[in-house]
């Protein structure tokens, strides 16, 4: 009896030797897997549409083009535009004087944005809050936000331009690059803090409640759990503010400021000659067109991400 028993435990320890296990089974049915004819065939249906769609956006683009560039040649004063706005050579006499007040528009950008990030923070923190004791703050930043939102980013640059050195405040400053950076970053909070604000309230409360149920506080869940969720959603949007930050730091030249455009427009004026705009064009769109590219692939990646998880 015992060696009937041996001999079957032999034999079913050979069997499963020489049998694969379930998974290497499946590993090897996947490895054999080819598609179908039916799946080719998708497959070079779907490579000859998207060509077919390439051949007809390349077909109409030139259309596009052509009609575009036959209306300006043949217009009556494309000698007169083309000596007014595109002369290259007195661009290129120019273009150092041009850069050199792009580099206010970078420096003053950097330090706006800075200054924004933790106002608008702040702000969004304010409006976001669910304390009782806080209630004053809370109606104080919806009101700031309100505010700023509806006045135009000009106006508030020359009410605060003339109206804050018109006090005669000794400790107030009175130069046109701060005050105009100013303007700059109590407007701009006003939208980021909404963009911010956007990002903490998608952040469903099952997170701060099992953020609580773990023992953090109301802080510290704030801090560890909603807001990195939070600004990882809110990337994009911001990146967008950022772009429309740089450009519309040319408008604290009404000021005097000496940035980009208010050199272009000393040369112009000078001259009568229109490149220096031109020439102030091409530089902010060097920095913007790559920065709003960035922008698109992050939106992008956010989407992907968003519908990879089921959220969109």
């Amino acid at each position: 009896m015992r060696e009937r028993l041996s001999l079957s435990r032999d034999k079913r320890k050979s069997s499963m030797t020489q049998n694969d296990s379930p998974a290497q089974s499946d590993l090897s049915r996947a490895s054999s897997w080819s598609p179908s004819p039916r799946e080719l065939e998708r497959r070079i249906q779907r490579q000859n549409h998207a060509r077919y769609r390439v051949r007809i956006a390349s077909f109409t683009s030139l259309i596009f083009i052509g009609v575009i560039a036959g209306g300006i040649y043949f217009s009556p004063g494309r000698k007169v535009v083309a000596e007014t706005f595109f002369d290259w050579n007195y661009g290129r006499e120019v273009s150092h004087l041009v850069f050199r007040g792009l580099i206010t528009n970078l420096t003053l950008t950097v330090v706006a944005a800075v200054c924004i990030g933790a106002l608008s923070l702040l702000l969004a923190l304010a409006r976001t809050s669910r304390s009782a004791a806080l209630t004053p703050v809370r109606f104080l930043a919806t009101a700031y936000v309100d505010i700023f939102r509806g006045v135009p980013l000009l106006l508030t640059i020359l009410l605060i331009g003339f109206g804050l050195p018109a006090l005669r405040i000794s400790w107030l400053t009175s130069n046109v690059t701060v005050l105009g950076t100013i303007a700059v970053v109590l407007t701009y909070s006003a939208y980021v803090a909404e963009v911010l604000r956007s990002g903490i309230l998608s952040v469903h409360p099952s997170q701060r409640a099992a953020a609580r149920s773990l023992g953090l506080t109301a802080n510290q869940t704030m801090r560890f759990v909603v807001l990195p969720q939070a600004f990882k959603r809110v990337i994009p949007p911001i990146l967008n503010d950022f772009v429309a930050l740089l450009k519309d730091t040319g408008l604290v030249s009404v000021l005097g400021v000496t940035d980009a455009i208010r050199a272009a427009q000393i040369e112009g004026s000078r001259t009568f000659n229109y490149t220096p705009y031109v020439m102030a064009a091409i530089m902010f769109l060097a920095i913007t067109i790559p920065l709003t590219r960035y922008t698109d692939y992050m939106l992008k990646k956010s989407i992907d991400r968003q519908n990879a998880q089921g959220t969109a």
